[in-house]
């Protein structure tokens, strides 16, 4: 939805799904997915979503007019970054290659490092850093381990995976309907459907 003269951008390959509203001043990468239910709303600043990151069901995105660091408060998304279902993210970074568990929230002015892993449920209090390389869960957010090579190899496996479905419901999705497809079926069995 274009909202105070700006369009939301996004790529031949991006999947946004029907239920999802992209409001404003938002970027969305190739092959990145924005799925049902999701809220991200470029209102008050811009809003990147990175390359194959994904922002799943009912996850809202959102700025804040102002931040105490005099940062601009734009909300980005790195590259190969998946964020859980119900999660909240408000004007924070999230650098390339994170997993963000399922109902977490990263308030204004954070940053989360490349290469991390939140817990799901994990609140990242406003103006909090996550340092790279990390595991960190609870509420509110504390350090859980150092991530293995297998750690970081899943967190992009993951986001590919996403993005593997994100390509079968962006084929899927027909805008206007499928009536069409029933007319093709009755033509090719013989039926006549049109009868004038």
């Amino acid at each position: 939805m274009r909202l105070n003269g700006v369009k939301p951008f996004k790529t031949n390959d991006t999947f946004i799904a029907p239920s999802a509203c992209v409001i404003g001043d938002v970027t969305n990468w190739d092959e990145s997915s924005v799925w049902y239910g999701v809220v991200v709303r470029g209102d008050n600043a811009s809003i990147e979503v990175g390359y194959k990151s994904n922002l799943q069901d009912r996850c809202v995105v959102n700025t804040v007019p102002a931040l105490e660091t005099k940062f601009p408060p734009i909300c980005h998304i790195g590259h190969y970054v998946s964020i859980g279902s119900g999660s909240l993210l408000t004007s924070c970074r999230v650098e390339d290659f994170v997993i963000i568990g399922e109902k977490s929230i990263v308030g204004e002015g954070s940053m989360v490092e490349s290469n991390v892993i939140l817990e799901p449920g994990t609140v990242v209090p406003a103006y909090s850093r996550i340092p790279s390389g990390q595991r960190w869960g609870g509420n509110p957010a504390k350090f859980i381990s150092n991530l293995d090579d297998g750690d970081k190899a899943h967190i992009q496996g993951n986001a590919e995976h996403v993005k593997d479905q994100a390509y079968e419901h962006m084929v899927e999705f027909l805008p206007y309907g499928s009536s069409y497809l029933h007319l093709e079926e009755l033509r090719e069995s013989g039926v006549d459907a049109i009868k004038g």
